[in-house]
């Protein structure tokens, strides 16, 4: 059962937490690149200026700037759109990632960005951020699971990224597990396949199920990964092994992203893989549209994935509905 934030969105869930967080403690700080408006910080610059940050528009050196707050015994939250964190990549590596610094990045709109088009769709975040050592990459699979990994990363000692679309704040009706580094969430479990979902698709997933349950008969676990990395290789290896097909879905490029990193992980372990499919956004660049559109055109809102599912049942024969 999803329930929906009261007309909120994942950014207003975040600036909320951001909030409450630097509330709470004075070495937390926020960091933005002429974002405070798109990021919903319009609150913490107004009641918190001394540790509110607009670098304008330089990525490059508002995470220098993290890194060095970082050094000097802050906590430091750098709050940018996924995809222009992608020009400050050699200081993430540099900067923060080598030196293992505790910064936590926030990736505004992670995922699609509807109107706004390619340039603004973060797709490239899973990829371009776990190849880095030290660094763990979080993705919430709903607006309950945002404050709750914002209160881990700043108690992590070490640099996290959390990332978020830009939707609304829908949020699974269950007594979420705590977030625990690298352990995913079990929210259903059934014997006919596996949908492991990366990200905030979780709701898109869920609601597949029970659709496959009314429609087909068929029973499938869901699992929220929570962390791309540190991967809970327990949980989605013993997914892979148990059930007779596993889906990855994530809101993300295919290429070096979530399904990827499952795969690699079934690899290292020697765990056949030959069940396992992925869906995401393909190698090409979305097209500007309504977010919901463009899920239903790339095969990722629930209808998608059903037909996914179907395909990969090896009961059945017929084509997906």
């Amino acid at each position: 059962t999803l329930k929906w934030g009261g007309g909120r969105s994942y950014p207003h869930v975040a600036a909320e937490a951001i909030h409450a967080a630097m509330q709470a403690d004075p070495r937390v700080t926020v960091l933005t690149a002429a974002m405070c408006q798109g990021n919903k910080l319009e609150k913490v610059r107004d009641e918190l200026p001394d540790r509110f940050f607009d670098t304008g528009i330089c990525e490059a050196h508002t995470v220098a700037f993290a890194a060095g707050q970082a050094k000097g015994g802050m906590r430091p939250i750098v709050d940018i759109y996924s995809t222009f964190l992608q020009r400050s990549y050699d200081h993430i590596f540099q900067e923060v990632a080598l030196q293992n610094l505790p910064v936590v990045f926030m990736l505004d709109r992670g995922g699609l960005a509807g109107p706004d088009g390619p340039t603004h769709h973060g797709v490239f975040d899973l990829g371009y951020l776990r190849v880095f050592p030290n660094i763990a990459v979080l993705a919430p699979g709903d607006a309950a699971d945002l404050p709750e990994m914002l209160r881990f990363a700043l108690a992590h000692d070490g640099p996290v990224a959390i990332r978020y679309p830009k939707a609304s704040a829908a949020i699974v009706d269950r007594d979420p597990a705590p977030i625990e580094l690298g352990r995913s969430e079990t929210l259903r479990t059934g014997a006919d396949g596996c949908l492991i979902a990366g990200g905030a698709l979780l709701c898109e997933c869920l609601a597949a199920a029970e659709r496959l349950r009314d429609e087909a008969g068929l029973e499938v676990t869901v699992v929220n990964a929570r962390f791309v990395k540190p991967l809970d290789a327990e949980t989605i290896l013993a997914a892979v092994r148990n059930h007779p097909w596993v889906l990855t879905v994530e809101e993300g490029a295919l290429a070096g992203g979530f399904g990827s990193a499952v795969l690699e992980a079934a690899a290292d372990a020697g765990v056949d893989a030959g069940r396992v499919r992925r869906l995401g956004i393909p190698d090409a660049y979305v097209e500007h549209g309504e977010r919901e559109e463009l899920l239903a055109d790339l095969g990722l809102d629930a209808a998608g994935i059903v037909r996914a599912c179907l395909q990969l049942d090896p009961t059945r024969s017929v084509a997906a509905r």
